[in-house]
């Protein structure tokens, strides 16, 4: 373990400032929009204020609040945000973020989850917080072959153990960490005290057999077709986009805050108030400024070589389980009755508000949720 501060390579900013001012649009379709990728006015007042507004020391200064160190897993290193909290290393909590997400995903809520007290809270429902990233993205290494979750539960769970000193912990996830942390609680459920999941990404081994799990079915395939182009080129082909997206940040900015706005609940908000410029561009700056935006997209063809998606026949997760049901856009919630066919649910809440980013989006439902979870 060895203590990190996060700082921008002046040159390779430097670079990537120079590429954006050289970048041409290429010919647009009048009033585009969001239909038929990212909006171009949004994406071109994103450069904008990259170039003439953006504070990066300053965002560097705030990634920098929290300790965080790097370790060794293997044969990489893991970035690691760690905060000891009230609970004083008593109520440890793994967080594990997604794509296109970082561990920036997590910066609303971190400190209100492990000093409840400065937010009128109780210092009892205090964790120890563990914020790593995924291997391949933002600081962690970069690992030589494509790797899923599966293997980054592996390494999590031997950051916690070995690492940390954590003999067991709860656990939480959307996105890809609702994939790591059910492979956690499938191969490592001795570690774990229970599991929170926003996301249901690892599928019980079943077929559907109600009329709300075939609708639901119906529904997540319907999504899929409407927005899952990227996931089936990073999934099967992702060097075919590493090639395009080389030395082309704006293309690389556009590929990732599409899905921002894709996947946010937008029916109270505008997008430009759920995200704003600078949480765009900081969370962006996690794949631009490290040259890990090619191995973060591998992760989806390393979790089809695992088959990551689906549980192994004849298992199912039996460590306690609950599961907030957020409003997201790029799959609705699963009825519960399925998520019961392969989990251990203990809780379920239907969530008012919040999208796919639900730290980000709604930090003060996030965090309370969590902490009722956890006296459970």
């Amino acid at each position: 373990m060895q203590p990190f501060t996060l700082s921008w390579d002046a040159d390779r900013l430097a670079w990537l400032r120079e590429r954006v001012r050289a970048y041409r649009m290429p010919r647009l379709p009048e009033g585009a929009g969001w239909r038929y990728g990212c909006d171009p006015d949004v994406l071109r007042d994103l450069c904008a204020y990259w170039l003439d507004g953006f504070d990066h020391e300053a965002a560097a200064a705030d990634l920098n609040r929290f300790p965080q160190f790097l370790a060794r897993n293997e044969d990489l290193d893991i970035h690691v945000v760690h905060v000891v909290g009230e609970a004083q290393g008593k109520r440890p909590l793994l967080l594990t973020h997604g794509w296109p997400g970082s561990v920036y995903e997590f910066w609303q809520v971190i400190e209100p989850l492990a000093f409840p007290s400065r937010f009128g809270g109780r210092a009892e429902d205090a964790f120890d917080v563990v914020v790593p990233a995924l291997p391949g993205f933002g600081f962690s290494g970069k690992p030589r072959a494509p790797i899923g979750p599966r293997t980054t539960a592996r390494l999590f769970d031997r950051l916690m153990r070995e690492e940390l000193g954590y003999a067991r912990y709860h656990a939480q996830g959307g996105d890809w960490g609702a994939g790591v942390t059910t492979w956690l609680a499938l191969d490592h459920a001795a570690s774990l005290k229970a599991i929170h999941l926003n996301y249901l990404l690892v599928q019980p081994d079943a077929e559907a057999s109600t009329e709300a799990e075939t609708r639901w079915r119906k529904g997540a395939q319907d999504a899929q077709a409407r927005l899952g182009a990227y996931a089936d080129l990073q999934g099967t082909k992702p060097l075919s986009l590493n090639y395009a997206m080389a030395d082309e940040p704006v293309a690389q900015l556009a590929w990732l805050v599409e899905r921002f706005h894709d996947w946010a609940d937008l029916r109270e908000r505008p997008f430009e108030a759920v995200f704003s410029k600078d949480t765009l561009l900081t969370n962006a700056l996690f794949y631009l400024a490290t040259d890990s935006f090619g191995t973060a997209t591998w992760y989806y063809a390393g979790a089809r070589a695992e088959g990551a998606r689906r549980m192994p026949e004849g298992t199912r997760v039996t460590v306690p389980t609950a599961f907030a049901a957020y409003p997201d856009p790029r799959t609705l919630a699963p009825p519960r009755e399925w998520v019961e066919r392969g989990y251990a649910v203990t809780r379920w809440r239907d969530m008012p508000r919040g999208g796919h980013f639900a730290a980000m989006e709604v930090p003060d439902l996030f965090v309370a949720d969590l902490r009722e979870w956890a006296r459970g």
